[in-house]
């Protein structure tokens, strides 16, 4: 059976974590084929929103497989480490929107791999965490710098250093997740969440991303810059006039993308 599952439909691309029996976590097979999966969503201009998810209801994705013999040599551990980043490099500036729809524990790896999606979603009961320092090492796949960036660096530490598991609803609280859910309501939340983001204009959504995501990686007079140069962009769009149209016509605008 396949380690990650991937489908495509109404402009919504679905790809599952699907290691069930070992948590979802992530081996070298795996990271390989969630790679080629990114790599042909980051080309298909069929899809317009990704959702990352995990098969059961017990974890998301409990992190980095360590009992694989590939994560046992420090140079191994290196490298399949080093991909790790690419990897969810790739998802934080892949064009579209990705919503992680946390189905269980997020740990290690895992709960990097949410970080490097725009928006999550999280079920209730569940735990997320970097253990790490308790393995004497360090989240090495992008914790360190994307966890301080959402909630800030005091809090972002107080996790990292004391390996502490937050709930749910902690994360909630502390910005990581914008809604807590049941298990039964977690897909029907994260394509509620995804059909909104398909009822704005194409172009818009994924300028609005790219502006606010390389925005708040330098200072503010260059994020202006930034800004200003997205929304010329969408100002010479066929959508822009479309949605005007629809907007005075009191008609649900129809978005092509041009």
């Amino acid at each position: 059976m396949p380690s990650i599952l991937y489908e495509v439909h109404s402009k919504i691309a679905y790809v599952t974590l699907n290691r069930e029996e070992a948590l979802n976590s992530l081996n070298s097979t795996t990271i390989e084929r969630l790679s080629n999966v990114v790599r042909d969503i980051s080309n298909n201009p069929q899809v317009s929103v990704v959702i990352i998810s995990g098969t059961g209801n017990r974890a998301f994705c409990a992190g980095a497989d360590i009992k694989d013999s590939d994560f046992q040599s420090p140079s191994k551990l290196v490298q399949l480490t080093r991909q790790l980043g690419e990897l969810f490099d790739a998802i934080e500036d892949l064009p579209q929107p990705t919503i992680a729809a946390i189905n269980g524990y997020a740990f290690g790896a895992g709960f990097e791999l949410a970080l490097a999606c725009d928006l999550r979603i999280v079920v209730d009961q569940t735990l997320l965490g970097l253990p790490e320092t308790k393995l004497g090492l360090i989240p090495g796949a992008g914790g360190t710098q994307r966890l301080p960036r959402l909630i800030g660096e005091s809090r972002a530490l107080e996790l990292i250093l004391s390996a502490k598991r937050v709930t749910s609803l902690e994360a909630y609280q502390y910005g990581i997740v914008t809604k807590v859910v049941s298990h039964n309501e977690l897909e029907e939340e994260a394509f509620h969440l995804a059909g909104l983001i398909l009822d704005n204009a194409p172009i818009a959504v994924q300028q609005a991303k790219f502006v606010v995501k390389h925005g708040m990686k330098t200072d503010l007079r260059t994020g202006l810059k930034l800004e200003k140069l997205g929304f010329i962009k969408t100002v010479t769009t066929e959508d822009r006039e479309k949605g005007l149209a629809a907007f005075f016509e009191k008609t649900p605008p129809d978005f092509t993308g041009h």
